[in-house]
């Protein structure tokens, strides 16, 4: 078999069914902390702003697991990192369980954050190196694995939490963890033969060297790129609830607008993957990153309760692909012994710009008094990442002509 032919073979789509189950118990430890956050605020007896502390420290752990964790990876395979990952999780799910304070919660879910970045950056990069034909579609399968976990765990653990409290749900996801993720990753302990890796190493090089620009600089281009459009991104996701408070309608209709636009986002996912295989990943991450600053400019004249569900749903649909864009560009245009890394790192400046961008938007609101500035600030961002994408495109050769 040739290794073009191996790239897209049945054990590759097998790889990445197994990938995707991993993605979806995973990467709950993401959604956790948001699914207990109003529990730890009445237990601890503080105000929201302490109570999400954990959030911030998830966050934090799960943008730099996501570089550490792909350079392991890459030194050491998929399988062990996610088994590696899987036991910090289940610690760090009991660790929280039994904290007894806020500061000791957000420790735990620091090393939280750590251990479920392995599946999704590095899952991402190790899905990607199977596939070339459908290298796009393959990386956007496992990347919604995150969204899905976000919208069917925490509809499973309502019930346990409302009759039994949040330290047992933590022992119940630190059980799953290991039941689940340990044994499935040991279905992924093959590595990447040398032949694939030749194969895709190549194509990436002759990209590579069609834009005339270093994988260092390239990579710090995607990852400047990539802070750019999640500071953009990170406006409505962020702070969607808030808005419709200010605006009269209530929390529940923002919690349902934020449903909206992750359900849209699995929808885009899905299509920008397949988008991607055909037009390739710059194409792909320039046409999502436009739509998603048509999207907040379209925010901007909506108030009205109509107009607002139907611009959530336009931003979902628009920003859900360009995440997963990056990791396809990186694998079409870097070596392939370097994936882990250099995806994690495209990641982890995503992550950042999501981190920057919420914090940002309050920060403007506060000096404003209102989200008009902060919308227009994330759709700056958005014009600086459009331009470098645009960049990049015109240094390329046509995808065509490389191909060929």
């Amino acid at each position: 078999m040739k290794p073009s032919a191996a790239l897209d073979s049945a054990a590759s789509w097998t790889r990445l069914a197994i990938s995707l189950l991993v993605a979806v118990v995973g990467n709950v430890g993401m959604w956790a902390v948001i699914l207990i956050l109003p529990s730890v605020q009445a237990e601890f007896g503080i105000d929201r702003a302490g109570a999400s502390l954990p959030y911030t420290a998830t966050m934090a752990g799960f943008a730099l697991g996501n570089f550490a964790i792909g350079r392991a990876v890459d030194r050491w395979g998929m399988a062990w990192a996610l088994i590696g990952a899987a036991v910090l999780n289940a610690a760090a799910y009991a660790a929280a369980s039994a904290s007894g304070s806020v500061a000791a919660l957000s420790v735990a879910h620091a090393a939280l954050g750590f251990g479920t970045a392995a599946s999704f950056g590095p899952l991402i990069a190790d899905a990607s190196q199977w596939f070339l034909k459908r290298r796009g579609i393959a990386v956007a399968l496992v990347a919604s694995g995150n969204y899905l976990s976000g919208a069917i765990w925490p509809l499973l653990l309502t019930g346990v939490l409302e009759t039994q409290g949040w330290r047992v749900v933590y022992l119940l996801l630190a059980g799953l963890t290991l039941t689940v993720v340990v044994p499935l990753a040991l279905f992924l302990r093959r590595p990447l033969p040398v032949e694939m890796a030749h194969q895709t190493t190549r194509l990436a090089a002759l990209r590579a060297a069609s834009t005339g620009l270093s994988p260092r600089t390239l990579q710090w281009l995607l990852a400047l790129a990539g802070v750019g459009c999640c500071v953009a991104m990170s406006m409505p996701q962020v702070h969607i609830v808030a808005y419709c408070v200010d605006l009269g309608f209530g929390p529940a209709v923002g919690a349902e607008m934020l449903s909206l636009m992750l359900l849209g986002g699995v929808a885009s996912r899905i299509a920008s993957g397949l988008l991607a295989d055909v037009l390739g990943g710059v194409r792909t991450l320039l046409i999502g990153s436009a739509l998603q600053a048509l999207a907040l400019v379209l925010y901007l004249p909506s108030a009205g309760l109509t107009s607002l569900y139907v611009v959530s749903l336009v931003f979902g649909l628009s920003q859900g692909g360009i995440v997963p864009s990056y990791a396809v560009i990186v694998r079409e245009y870097l070596p392939a012994k370097e994936a882990g890394a250099r995806v994690g790192f495209v990641m982890m400046a995503t992550i950042v710009g999501m981190a920057l961008g919420g914090w940002m938007s309050g920060w403007i609101y506060d000096l404003t008094g209102s989200y008009r500035a902060a919308f227009l600030n994330g759709i700056a961002w958005n014009v600086m990442n459009l331009g470098i994408i645009v960049l990049v495109l015109i240094r390329s050769r046509p995808r065509e002509a490389v191909a060929a």
